[in-house]
């Protein structure tokens, strides 16, 4: 079994080499945009659940959902990235992904505009995250995907959970009270 290359001792580090890179991805859309998450982190899709909101967190953080007993924070992706907050539709999902280490494994969810499909990506689709833009966060960037179907953003959920701004701490719970 391959260790998980996200990982280091102390925490989540950028993914460093491409080879480690390929493999199966969640694609969906943010907007007119198109992004993937490695497949492995995703546990399951939601549809239609709201949260409950928790004051004092980040515009981003929307509040978290009971899911068959477990209390799981939201974020808002589109809002993390600095778009428009979402339009609810009948496509909006949240994505209930695993992150952290193994033996206490945190699970979040994040909300994107529509799901798309899952594609396996080569190494040699994948480009390393842009870097010619002191300005561009691309610590989250696993890297760029060129596909047949269209250029793929390929996001590291490590570190979008890990920032700074993302301090809920979430216990797990038989129910909400």
């Amino acid at each position: 079994m391959m260790p998980d290359p996200s990982k280091a001792a102390g925490g989540s580090t950028p993914i460093s080499s491409v080879e480690t890179r390929e493999g199966k991805y969640l694609l969906f859309r943010l907007g007119p945009e198109s992004y993937g998450i490695p497949a492995l982190k995703v546990r399951e899709i939601v549809v239609n659940q709201s949260p409950v909101a928790i004051p004092h967190t980040p515009p981003f953080v929307k509040g978290v959902i009971n899911l068959r007993g477990k209390i799981i924070p939201i974020m808002d992706l589109r809002e993390r990235f600095g778009l428009t907050p979402i339009c609810v539709s009948d496509r909006t999902s949240t994505i209930v992904v695993q992150v952290g280490d193994p033996t206490t494994p945190l699970l979040a969810g994040v909300v994107v505009d529509e799901v798309l499909e899952v594609i396996e990506i080569r190494a040699a689709e994948i480009e390393p995250a842009p870097t010619f833009i002191e300005a561009v966060e691309t610590a989250c960037i696993i890297g760029i995907a060129k596909t047949q179907s269209g250029v793929r953003i390929l996001i590291d959920v490590e570190n979008i959970l890990a920032i700074s701004e993302w301090k809920v701490q979430v216990r797990e719970s038989s129910s909400l009270n």
